[in-house]
């Protein structure tokens, strides 16, 4: 039992460093795991991948970084913004342009994804092959060529999966928590819906209030959990600089009810119509499920979930739910949107319904 206290002790001290590192590292606009290395970006052309981009140009002076997806407009667009990086087309699904593509890289951001909930559950065998065997090929691919860190990009989707694309999510990262190698560290980060990214509802919701057209709710009571690119980027950031083999790294967020983002974005009398939810969608999300409570600690914002190890004083008393979290208010919601440049331009005759 005193063997277990000190194990616990050295432990939380060990993560309390961790996190003070990082903290200084920060202030000083450096983390010093990105600093002069290689990195690689699977999915690299879609929103997170353009944003954290940026911000390892920016503020983090990598050696060098390379863009690693399939789809050769977005990297054309991209190469106009950056035209100094390495851009490859490739797909995850072929292990061989992987293997090329991970040449001498030293840190890969895996965000290559097939994510739209409703297609993937009328041909979940795509989700499969690029979610979960994609995965796997970068694993084994990372592996053989010594990178010394691999991040998974993973989603709140995978957490009491109700649809295809959660339940491959869900897989992906039980291949990653249970894939440390001598040379490679393999971490999963864990988010909910990222505000403004490419195929969300704040876009669409955008589009429809700018043309006048009804805005499309699922159900009354249905929340997501929010979070900026920004943050996602800091929590993939805090994932690199940190020791966390074989770990899910989530962070708290806040939530909102669909409604009420609805009402931030048009106004309290713009028309809405309840559609009900679609094919594979759930009321609320998770972060954390009850199985994984007492499994998790805290490094200062960030959750950490050990799935080998229980911990002595778990950082949550029940599960993290969109539904149980704290929840943004309409104005809030406006607040969060302006500053992120999502909030609509209404018409005139918008304006005077």
């Amino acid at each position: 039992m005193l063997l277990v206290v000190f194990e616990d002790a050295i432990e939380s001290l060990s993560k309390a460093m961790q996190v003070t590192q990082y903290l200084c590292n920060r202030r000083a606009r450096i983390v010093g795991p990105v600093e002069g290395k290689r990195v690689l970006i699977t999915g690299g052309t879609g929103s997170f991948g353009n944003f954290i981009l940026r911000e390892l140009l920016t503020r983090h002076a990598p050696k060098e970084v390379r863009i690693f997806s399939r789809d050769e407009f977005k990297q054309s667009e991209m190469r106009r913004d950056f035209p100094t990086i390495t851009y490859i087309i490739g797909d995850t699904r072929d292990r061989d342009s992987l293997q090329r593509a991970l040449k001498q890289v030293e840190i890969v951001y895996h965000a290559a994804a097939l994510k739209h909930i409703p297609l993937y559950e009328e041909n979940p065998m795509e989700s499969i092959k690029t979610n979960i065997l994609a995965t796997h090929n970068l694993i084994n691919a990372c592996r053989e060529e010594g990178v010394s860190k691999a991040i998974l990009i993973s989603t709140d989707k995978a957490v009491k999966p109700v649809n295809v694309y959660g339940m491959c999510k869900a897989i992906s990262e039980r291949l990653f928590v249970t894939a440390d190698g001598e040379e490679t560290e393999f971490v999963c980060m864990r988010y909910g819906n990222v505000v403004g990214s490419r195929g969300s509802v704040i876009p669409l919701f955008k589009k429809l209030v700018e043309n006048g057209n009804p805005l499309p709710i699922t159900h009354p009571e249905m929340t997501r959990f929010l979070i900026t690119l920004r943050q996602a980027a800091e929590l993939a950031l805090f994932c690199t600089a940190s020791s966390l083999p074989s770990k899910i790294v989530t962070m708290r967020l806040p939530a909102c009810r669909i409604v009420d983002l609805a009402k931030a974005m048009a106004g309290e009398g713009f028309p809405m119509q309840i559609v009900g939810p679609r094919r594979g969608e759930k009321i609320h999300e998770c972060l954390v499920s009850e199985e994984e409570i007492n499994r998790t600690s805290s490094i200062g914002e960030y959750l950490v979930i050990d799935q080998d190890r229980l911990v002595q004083e778990p950082a949550l008393s029940s599960e993290f739910g969109s539904d149980s979290t704290i929840h943004l208010t309409v104005p809030e919601i406006r607040d969060l949107l302006q500053r992120e440049g999502w909030l609509p331009t209404l018409r005139m005759e918008t304006r005077r319904r």
